[in-house]
């Protein structure tokens, strides 16, 4: 059997401090729990614009489709603002969305007892908070046609076109119950039917898939607008979300600060099983490049270690040991160890994201 295949696209801003201490985890588990990964890196977004005067090689787009998992860091920044909009760093990020296929995005919020206090909302609303988002990845007002800038008249007008095949919906909603399967057997389906169609059929399909294939799964519908202020009320209500591109974009972002932190969140991003039976999958942390931080060695490097945990459960069959990676991030918190993002601004006890790569290491040892 071949060595599984990491490919590492730091990316910019922040994306290459935090990747550092995700090699220095994935080099653990090769030393001391004998895992076998082959690993190389490679450039996108800004990085790969700087390179190559574009957000995405197409030998990195070709080794990426051939790699058993990507982890990505971030992608952007204001240096590259005023690039035309096909060559902007985030272009190289939807590119390998697109072509990867990955139309299965998930987004764990997960709030740690530790960081209970650190949520906007009262510690009894968030704590033990679990809830994963499907958000679909590769169609919706991100991808639709026509889209662009005209000129109608006097004026110009911006397009964006919102549009879903049922083939769409019904393979990002069996992704949503089969996970719920694995969890408490709750989905929420959430869109706009009251006032948009590509709703209305959204509703219709899951429907449709939930009542042939899912019933042992409990599935609600809700409008999207009613789902955020649910989350924020009572996040505890849901189990498994899903729901389309735009608004998972929009939801995901609001359930992460539940948590306390943009810098605490993971997620996978998954399509259709490989030859070899692995789904082909990318991984990455929630939160931006944040450049105004980049280069000191002072952003949190949690949820980049927890996008690999996600690698380790569900690119490589390998729960037991996310199990070991996510126990020993919450071993720390417990310690109370900190980066800025989870302090008052100025805190002198922030440590570093090195220093924090240390302290899951070292919990990680205990763990043998």
């Amino acid at each position: 059997m071949s060595v599984p295949s990491i490919l590492i696209l730091p990316g910019d801003g922040i994306g290459p401090e935090v990747m550092k201490q995700v090699r220095r985890i994935i080099e653990w588990f090769m030393e001391h729990r004998g895992l076998e990964f082959e690993i190389s890196e490679d450039l996108v977004g800004g990085a790969a614009y700087d390179a190559h005067g574009i957000p995405l090689h197409d030998d990195t787009m070709a080794r990426a489709g051939n790699s058993d998992a990507v982890l990505l860091g971030a992608v952007g920044g204001p240096r590259y603002d005023n690039l035309d909009f096909s060559l902007k760093p985030e272009r190289g990020l939807l590119r390998l969305r697109k072509e990867m296929d990955l139309f299965a995005n998930l987004r764990p919020a997960r709030c740690f007892d530790a960081l209970a206090d650190f949520s906007s909302l009262k510690k009894e609303v968030v704590a033990g908070l679990d809830i994963m988002i499907v958000r679909e990845l590769t169609s919706g007002v991100y991808f639709g046609e026509p889209r662009g800038i005209f000129t109608e008249g006097n004026e110009r007008v911006g397009i964006n076109t919102q549009r879903y095949k049922e083939s769409e919906i019904e393979r990002v909603a069996r992704s949503a119950f089969e996970l719920a399967r694995r969890r408490n057997g709750k989905v929420c389906s959430m869109e706009k039917a009251n006032v948009m169609e590509s709703g209305v059929l959204w509703r219709e399909v899951v429907q449709k898939v939930h009542d042939e294939n899912y019933t042992d799964i409990e599935l609600g519908h809700m409008y999207a607008d009613a789902g955020a202020m649910q989350l924020c009320r009572w996040p505890k209500q849901f189990d498994v979300i899903l729901t389309d591109n735009l608004f998972g974009d929009l939801l995901s972002d609001c359930a992460a600060m539940l948590t306390g932190s943009l810098g605490m969140l993971p997620s996978a991003s998954l399509g259709a099983p490989m030859k070899n039976g692995r789904p082909k999958a990318m991984y990455e942390p929630v939160h931006g490049s944040a450049p105004d931080i980049a280069g000191q060695e002072s952003a949190n490097p949690i949820a980049c270690m927890l996008s690999f945990a996600m690698a380790l459960r569900y690119s490589f069959d390998l729960g037991g040991e996310a199990d070991r990676l996510e126990t020993a991030v919450e071993q720390v918190l417990a310690d109370g160890v900190r980066t800025a993002d989870l302090l008052p601004e100025g805190d002198a006890t922030a440590v570093s994201t090195s220093r924090m790569g240390d302290a899951v290491i070292e919990k990680l040892a205990l763990s043998l």
